[in-house]
This record gives structure tokens, sequence and C-alpha cells, in this order.
């Protein structure tokens, strides 16, 4: 599922985004259709989650629905921590940037300098550079395997416990040939920052991402702990007598540096302005983050970042999707716009992405 999220939000709507784009328009008009467009999404029971859609340091819109959890009547609110899916691959790209400004990596090395054979084969290690790795030019695949679903989920508590469902791991393609989405990858770039900065990897990302960007609602929470205001993912079951099941059997006990952690609408949007800001990496390496260019691939994919867009509308972030699970961050380059959308609904997030993208033009008045 979250590779399928990931294509629909690789490839859906970037031109709907740029299209007329000269034309002027009212931002006002816009913002106010789009919150009718979030009311009648919400009365038809297709959208639950928090919404944010800012114009620099002015947040325009910003909205709560639906419920956190079902079985307690709890509504989400704008501090309600919500399931990111694969959003935390941006995290894991940026603090992997961090540390080649350090110095302590380089986007050339072979992943075999900081990962065992425990982890993988040298023989497909010594293959893969880092920037593979970031790319997803790797040739790896998904450690949702069988393997995992026929695991108690509470054998992957931390980094290292994956090492079962990755060492058996093949190439489907050569690396640095062509892009295949792998979880695999990103979750091995978690290691890379482990042996690289002699941190363990959740402790790196508090400390050098969510402190610096006052995230002061993300992380990697471990789900048979308490958790306050956090939100239950939900899916539609036809068989079941509610017409819902939640997600908390599917996914893992925590999430890592593929996904699966949580944050809220205003983090994710204080992530949007230090990053744009080039607080958390310089300016070069931001721009290389979503660059395409030069790249392994014609995938609307950077390093670590989806790009998409055109000239004078580009859009970059990423969305993150599985099963009760479908967010998405976009950071309108030129207009200035951050938009963020998480839900706890099976892939909600999409036609509101797509609604935003297509309101969302540069030139618009206030």
């Amino acid at each position: 599922m979250q590779k399928l999220m990931c294509a629909v939000l690789l490839g859906l709507a970037w031109g709907a985004s740029a299209d007329d784009q000269g034309a002027q328009g009212s931002l006002d008009a816009a913002i106010t259709e789009f919150s009718h467009y979030i009311d009648e999404q919400t009365a038809k029971d297709e959208f639950s989650g928090t919404v944010l859609v800012a114009k620099g340091d002015k947040i325009l819109y910003s909205a709560a629905r639906g419920m956190a959890s079902k079985r307690y009547s709890v509504a989400n609110n704008l501090q309600t921590k919500i399931n990111l899916g694969s959003m935390n691959k941006m995290f894991t790209a940026t603090a992997i940037m961090q540390l080649v400004e350090q110095g302590k990596i380089r986007l050339d090395d072979k992943l075999s300098r900081y990962l065992d054979d425990s982890w993988l084969p040298r023989k497909i290690s010594s293959r893969i550079e880092i920037q593979h790795l970031l790319t997803h030019a790797s040739g790896l695949g998904t450690y949702f395997t069988d393997e995992f679903y026929a695991s108690s989920k509470t054998r992957f508590r931390n980094l290292k416990d994956f090492k079962p469902l990755t060492v058996n791991s093949r190439l489907s393609i050569t690396p640095g040939s062509d892009f295949s989405y792998s979880n695999v990858g990103m979750l091995l770039l978690g290691a890379v920052i482990e042996k690289a900065s002699g941190q363990d990897y959740y402790r790196y990302i508090d400390e050098h991402i969510y402190a610096p960007a006052g995230m002061i609602n993300s992380g990697c929470y471990e789900m048979d702990q308490p958790v306050p205001n956090l939100a239950i993912g939900y899916l539609r079951d036809r068989k079941s007598a509610t017409g819902w099941r939640n997600n908390l059997y599917l996914h893992v006990i925590r999430g890592g540096p593929a996904g699966g952690c949580f944050s809220t609408a205003e983090d994710l949007y204080h992530f949007a302005m230090a990053f744009t800001a080039f607080k958390l990496v310089n300016r070069e390496n931001t721009e290389l983050l979503y660059s395409t260019k030069p790249q392994f691939h014609h995938a609307p994919y950077g390093f670590g970042f989806q790009s998409g867009g055109k000239p004078q509308n580009r859009v970059v972030g990423h969305s993150g999707g599985f099963d009760g699970i479908s967010s998405n961050l976009d950071i309108f380059l030129d207009g200035g716009y951050i938009a963020v959308v998480l839900s706890n609904y099976d892939g909600a997030s999409v036609p509101v992405v797509v609604k935003l993208r297509q309101l969302l033009k540069p030139g618009l008045s206030s």
C-alpha cells in the first residue's frame, strides 16, 4: 500500500497544479472554495484528519475533522498526532544530508562502508551507493514481506530488529539504472545514520530534525504505549458491522526511517518553514534534496523528496500511505504556499491534495 500511495501522488495532478499558471485570481476565493470542499468531504465521511494551508508565515486555513478514535468518539484536533506513512523519508534524507555537510558521509560512498553482512550481503551492498538509496535507484525492495506479516509486530522496535527482513534482499535492477521505490533502502539509510553519527536513529531525528524545526508533537511512538492525542487509522470494511476496521494489527509497532511515525499538521508546517529557510541543511544541499537533475532515472523524485509541478510552479515534499493512513506535504517553492493534509482514513488525502494543487496557483491576489 505504501508503494501504491507513493505512485499515486507521484503521478497525480502535478499538471493540475501548474495549469493556467499566469492567471490571476483571488486567494480568498480559493481558500473559501477549499473550505467548502473540506466540509463536503467531511459530511460524506470521506475525510477524517487535519489540513493546514499557509503562505510563508501566514496560516490561511486550518481544520480538524472526524474522529481520532471511533471507539471512544474522540475528535481530531490540530494537535492530534497522525501517522505519516512514508513522509518520514524526508526526515531520513535530510539527516543524511546533514551528515554529508559534516563530512561523515559521501553520497557516492558504497553501502558496504557502513553496514556489515548482517544487514545485507557484501556482494550486494558493495554495489549500492548512498545516493542510490536516497533516489530509490538501489534495486532493493520492501520489508513488508510474508515473513513480516507472519511475525509478531513486537519483534520490530529498533532498526537492528529488521535485519532478518533485509539480509535476504535481492536486486530488482542494477543499482543506479532506474527508479524502484524501496522501503528497505530507506531503512538502511537509517542504519547508516546510526553508524556515521554514533547516535540511535530515533534520538538523532529528535535532536537534529524535530528540535531545530520546532516539531514538538512528532515522534516514532511505540504503539503498545499510551500516547496522548494520537489518532487511530481506519479503513472501510464491508464485512464489519460498523463498516470500518482499524489498522492497529497491520502496521509496524514503531515507525522508522522509511515511514510509520507520527506528526501534526502544525509540526509539518514548521518543518517546511525550517527546510525552506535552510535551517536544517544549507541552500546547496537543500536544493539537492529535491533536485531531479542529474539523476539516475526520470521519476519526479529527488534525494528523498518528491519533486513535481512545472517551471515557475515547482512543488516538492512527500506523500505517505498505508492501510488506514493517508498523508501529504506540498511545498510550493515558487508560489510560497505550504499545504499539509493528514488523514487517518485509507486514501483520503489524495482527492484533497488534488483539489489544493488545482487551487494554489502562482499569481493569486490577496
